[in-house]
């Protein structure tokens, strides 16, 4: 038996960090939503018990590094499943670009394979499940659009954004999330208001949207990798309506309505950057 499973990528219009906590994460607060730009999974059941994992990307780990393995492992301890799993990923979220590809490859694993192996379990349960694996793993099994607290595994939905065209552009490099976090100093400075997000959201505001995105953890990465400002300030001058860094970087996104303007920030940041995507926002959670 085969299963095809989803994988979308998520971007951060509001990301805000309040404090280190006693455990080490950070207490955070963030606005998620996914988008168009997805991997896709196919399980395939196996009797020999084993996990495997098999990608064409030189980047994706096959053993227990790679955040879906987590998944299959996770389910096969706490449900004493004796059937395996052969996990083929086929990327197209770019890896270490702050879209949350590998807890979004490990969320459509709990996804899949609870239908794989029969388990039954809701959303909520696998969600919860989720965030034993990472942070974003529990906004990435629900999808759609959410606030995010806690250390990020904390949902509440929120409706979807107003409909609009994402562009994306990731530069040559990689960043790490846990460098990111240990160079950020607090209390942040541009600190982004997350309750007029929430409120341009649900009045499904472009406008109020774009004035009120905000990331407190682009100051760092900005001062490190200055390629990155370079791609912000391109994406401005070509005319998007708004422009953030995505997560902990280094992937910039750009909100645009307009085709015209669309093509013309594209074309012009293909020369640029080796990754460069068009897509639209998702914003709706997923049903199972």
């Amino acid at each position: 038996m085969k299963l095809l499973v989803k994988a979308p990528a998520k971007i951060n219009l509001s990301l805000d960090v309040l404090h280190k906590r006693p455990d080490g994460y950070h207490e955070v607060e963030m606005i998620m939503t996914t988008i168009d730009l997805a991997d896709r999974l196919e399980l395939s059941h196996s009797d020999d018990g084993q996990i495997r994992i098999v990608s064409q990307n030189r980047y994706v780990p096959d053993d227990q590094r790679n955040l879906a393995y987590q998944a299959a492992q996770l389910l096969k301890d706490r449900f004493q499943v004796k059937e395996g799993v052969t996990i083929a990923i086929e990327k197209t979220i770019p890896v270490a670009a702050g879209l949350a590809g590998g807890s979004s490859d490990a969320a459509a694993a709990l996804r899949g394979l609870n239908k794989l192996w029969n388990l039954g379990l809701s959303l909520d349960e696998l969600a919860g499940l989720g965030a034993e694996i990472g942070s974003d793993v529990s906004f990435c099994v629900y999808g759609g659009t959410a606030l995010a607290t806690g250390r990020g595994e904390q949902i509440e939905k929120l409706p979807a954004p107003p409909t609009c065209w994402v562009i994306l552009a990731k530069p040559f490099i990689g960043v790490s999330t846990a460098d990111v976090y240990r160079k950020l100093e607090l209390p942040a400075a541009n600190r982004p208001d997350i309750q007029r997000m929430i409120e341009a959201i649900s009045s499904n505001d472009y406008h109020a949207v774009c004035r009120n995105v905000g990331n407190v953890l682009e100051d760092v990465t900005l001062k490190h990798h200055p390629e990155v400002a370079q791609i912000k300030d391109q994406m401005k001058r070509f005319g998007a309506d708004a422009v953030l860094m995505s997560g902990s970087g280094p992937t910039v996104f750009g909100l645009v309505r307009h085709d015209s303007r669309l093509n013309r920030i594209y074309n012009g940041l293909r020369g640029f950057c080796d990754q460069v995507f068009a897509v639209r926002m998702l914003g709706e959670r997923h049903l199972e």
